[in-house]
């Protein structure tokens, strides 16, 4: 592990050793940022799902309150009035064959990645590209979808992805750090209910088992659940 700065050790002292509501854990994150840059505020939310089972799986994505702050790079695989609609609703790239290619070649320079389903034949063969990036166009995400233009809309006013990770845990960008207090709330809540309401049936005991957020380069702060 990398030392740590002196600005880092300084916040990790006022860490709070226990839980605190969300509305205190957000003002105290607020209270360690000190850095030049506007950081991205994390929400950590450790599950009891056994992630080696499928019907575990913790997937999905919803769209924040108040968005995340970034303008996320979409590109979008769509061709006739799909393709049309992908365009008017903000996406920074539509394309066929030749988009293909391009990712083929190597170029990833985006957040997200929506594809018609009739595009999937020429999508699929990516997936070594975009599967290890965590960009390849799913159902389940809502990324493969006849519906390109809404969902390009969607992802442009701030929704996010998510997917437990091989520890059973769920992370999400919820913001920034500059965003009001009572925003970065919205958000968190948002995201922890709507993680919290997709309990798989197969799950026995305790589902949520604890929360935390973060900065980019700040301590966590541990939210009572």
């Amino acid at each position: 592990m990398g030392k740590k700065s002196k600005r880092y050790r300084a916040a990790l002292e006022k860490q709070p050793a226990n839980p605190l509501p969300l509305s205190e854990a957000v003002e105290t994150l607020k209270k360690y940022d000190s850095t030049k840059f506007d950081q991205t505020v994390e929400v950590h939310m450790r599950l009891g799902v056994d992630p080696n089972q499928a019907d575990q799986i913790i997937r999905g994505s919803l769209v924040l309150p108040h968005g995340i702050g970034k303008k996320q790079r979409v590109v979008v695989f769509a061709k006739g009035d799909a393709a049309k609609a992908a365009e008017e609703a903000g996406a920074d790239e539509v394309g066929q064959d030749d988009l293909a290619k391009k990712i083929k070649d190597g170029w990833t320079d985006f957040d997200v990645c929506i594809a018609a389903p009739d595009m999937m034949g020429l999508v699929g063969p990516l997936g070594r590209v975009l599967g290890p990036r965590g960009l390849m166009p799913s159902p389940r995400a809502g990324t493969v979808t006849p519906d390109v233009g809404k969902v390009v809309a969607e992802y442009k006013a701030g929704k996010v992805e998510f997917r437990n990770d091989k520890g059973g845990n769920v992370h999400a960008m919820v913001g920034k750090m500059s965003f009001d207090a009572d925003k970065l709330v919205d958000n968190i809540n948002a995201f922890v209910n709507f993680v919290n309401g997709m309990k798989p049936q197969a799950v026995k005991g305790t589902y949520l088992k604890g929360v935390a957020i973060c900065g980019t380069m700040s301590p966590s702060v541990r939210v009572t659940c």
